[in-house]
């Protein structure tokens, strides 16, 4: 199926590797231009080997310096804007509320929810020049159930959704669209540091902590970071034209997160 998406100008934040990496991919397969920004250098280093079709900007999302040069950096490599992908998240801490540091609370908060408050900030003005303009904010099943032993994480995923919604409105009348993506526990290194973390703190097996998370969704499965991809490439499409406000899971139906 020809997405009608080629040329299409897209800046995937932490975009080196994970979903970010996968989604930025997906872009390109379909004649996108795309240009990443991502923390770890390394993974940034790797990916012009790997990825030469891809440009790329080391940028701490929590930090508006980083942000700032970022943002000139990719519109200046492409000319301009046409989709935001607002990736970068980190997990933050697993403890039970009253145990949580302060300082990881915020730490959460700045990279998952501010830091997307200040990409979308400096997208916005080139996205008004856009013919199809759209922005994918990453919430996650945490944006939408109770989460315990990861409040901060759960807290910044909700306020997300809250933030999509509220853009959505705010853009729709310059037609921008915005929608939010719920991934359930996705395949990968990031999700087993979580469950060992879980783990430990529960006095339980990794494996045991493994199958509880599998039982949560109908299709009993984690999903695949190429799924998440997938979602976003369709609604930064033409074909996607007329999706903008929802919060979108992309989970094998998750019904909890206990």
């Amino acid at each position: 199926m020809d997405l009608h998406i080629a040329g299409l100008r897209v800046l995937v934040t932490a975009g080196a590797s994970g979903i970010g990496l996968a989604t930025a991919r997906a872009f390109v397969r379909e004649g996108a231009r795309v240009h990443v920004g991502d923390i770890d250098v390394a993974a940034l280093a790797d990916l012009r080997r790997t990825d030469a079709a891809m440009t790329g900007t080391a940028c701490d999302v929590s930090k508006p310096d980083d942000v700032a040069r970022l943002f000139d950096e990719a519109t200046g490599l492409l000319g301009g804007l046409d989709v935001l992908v607002n990736n970068a998240g980190i997990a933050g801490p697993t403890a039970r509320c009253e145990d949580v540091a302060l300082a990881d609370w915020e730490r959460t908060l700045a990279v998952n929810l501010t830091g997307m408050f200040v990409c979308t900030q400096r997208a916005i003005p080139h996205l008004r020049r856009s013919a199809n303009a759209s922005i994918a904010n990453l919430s996650s099943s945490a944006g939408r159930f109770g989460f315990p032993l990861r409040s901060a994480y759960a807290t910044s995923k909700w306020g997300v959704i809250g933030f999509t919604k509220t853009l959505s409105m705010e853009l729709g009348p310059f037609g921008i669209r915005v929608n939010a993506l719920l991934p359930g526990p996705v395949a990968g290194p990031r999700i087993e540091r979580v469950i060992a973390a879980k783990a430990a703190e529960r006095g339980q097996s990794p494996e045991a902590v493994r199958a509880d998370m599998t039982r949560q969704a109908s299709l009993a499965r984690f999903v695949d970071a190429d799924d998440v991809a997938n979602a976003i490439v369709f609604l930064a499409s033409p074909l996607g034209a007329n999706i903008s406000g929802h919060a979108l899971p992309v989970d094998a139906d998750k019904q909890s997160m206990v």
